[in-house]
């Protein structure tokens, strides 16, 4: 392949595989990592191909995926152990270029455009790859090869478990083009929708689409996908060291019992809360923007955000704004499974602020140092070393963990 190089790398089933390394007695039997059963941490965050087999997908319900597979085993997950994982897997990559840019624990894309010369082609480098992955970790990774970071990605995904695929400036019309429109980067549910409802049903007929009608379609966004489809991509892939700016905080849970009313929403929420303030804090920023999930108990779901009056990182604040959120847009016709709350249009924490005469700056500052002094408390002691008396109003809700047992969720700007 002449020009630019680009791999995308793609542990095979990463939670699952590191399970069953840990664990061979499970190798052989449908295995997925899910959250507590008993605390409804209810999805599938990863499974193994004697799972897949029985229709099993990464987000199904526990009780779902056990109505498909009645003797499926399911793993709680261990975040320590992938992490470090991640962290071998990632020193591999970096054997072969310094341009490693992670879309995720188990992802990665890296540049070997100069490394050729020293490791041979393309496709030679991703066989080498997938030689140690197997032989040092243990686990199997998928990569593609190409000439930009989208079809890399989408030459990853072709072909799983432990295999080589690659698309190139001469054949990806004919590998690209006949895939669905859903295997394209950056198509999700919403677009998935959309292009169904106008007949567009493969990459190729997102690719000869017209760009204004694109554009019509999905705003700039459409410009991107068209791009995409025709392979005109051509971000640069981030060089090691490289922080991506990060333009969201967030978590979400499924709860340990349905939500019946506003009470109890504002226990989840002040929790999930305090760990995205706390994130905010640890990387200098403040959120603009307050955005809400919420999953009905019939895993009805929907979306909702607003402005702050101000940038914050004081967690009662985003609460606050949380529970606005919550009565404008949800009646109680359904108890709620699961919620979310995200800190968006992230700001730095030292960005000029605009004081009026109507607010109690003093308070404002009081408020932001008891929050940094309770994060001290929490990093030496424990999160749970101190709570809010709110937590003691149910003891299941206020027993959740936000801190510790999710990983926070980051959205950066490629």
């Amino acid at each position: 392949m002449s020009g630019r190089v680009v791999l995308h790398a793609d542990l095979n089933n990463f939670y699952a595989s590191v399970e069953m390394l840990y664990h061979p007695k499970l190798r052989g039997h449908p295995v997925a990592v899910g959250g507590n059963a008993e605390l409804r941490h209810g999805i599938i965050l990863a499974k193994n191909y004697e799972a897949k087999a029985y229709g099993i997908q990464v987000g199904n319900a526990l009780w779902e995926a056990r109505q498909k597979c009645p003797g499926l085993i399911i793993v709680q997950p261990d975040y320590a152990k992938y992490l470090r994982f991640s962290r071998l897997f990632k020193g591999i990559l970096l054997d072969y270029s310094d341009q490693v840019e992670p879309f995720g624990l188990d992802e990665n894309w890296l540049d070997v455009t100069g490394s050729q010369k020293l490791f041979g082609t393309g496709q030679a480098i991703a066989d080498k790859i997938r030689e140690r992955v197997k032989f040092e970790l243990g686990v199997t990774v998928s990569v593609g090869v190409s000439f930009n970071k989208i079809f890399a990605k989408l030459g990853s995904d072709m072909k799983k478990p432990d295999a080589t695929t690659v698309i190139s400036r001469e054949n990806f019309r004919d590998v690209a083009w006949p895939l669905p429109a859903a295997d394209l980067l950056g198509v999700g549910r919403a677009a998935q929708v959309r292009f169904l409802k106008y007949g567009v049903k493969t990459i190729g007929d997102i690719a000869k689409l017209e760009p204004a009608l694109l554009q019509s379609w999905f705003g700039k966004w459409g410009l991107c996908l068209h791009h995409y489809a025709n392979g005109l991509d051509n971000s640069e892939v981030k060089p090691i060291g490289y922080e991506t700016v990060v333009k969201s905080v967030g978590n979400s849970t499924t709860c340990p019992r349905d939500l019946e009313n506003e009470e109890d929403a504002q226990i989840v929420l002040q929790n999930l809360a305090e760990s995205v303030a706390e994130r905010m804090r640890d990387l200098g920023l403040m959120a603009k923007t307050v955005q809400i999930s919420l999953r009905s108990n019939d895993l009805i779901w929907c979306e909702r955000q607003m402005a702050l009056p101000k940038p914050s990182m004081i967690s009662a604040e985003l609460t606050d704004a949380a529970l606005k959120l919550l009565r404008k847009n949800y009646s109680w016709d359904k108890p709620l499974r699961s919620v979310g709350i995200r800190g968006a249009n992230l700001i730095p924490i030292n960005s000029p602020r605009q004081l009026t005469i109507f607010d109690d700056e003093k308070r404002r500052e009081r408020r932001e140092k008891l929050e940094y002094a309770i994060d001290d408390i929490r990093r030496r002691f424990g999160h749970h070393s101190i709570n809010r008396a709110l937590l003691a109003a149910d003891e299941k809700l206020g027993k959740l963990d936000a801190k510790t047992e999710h990983l926070m969720q980051l959205q950066g700007y490629n």
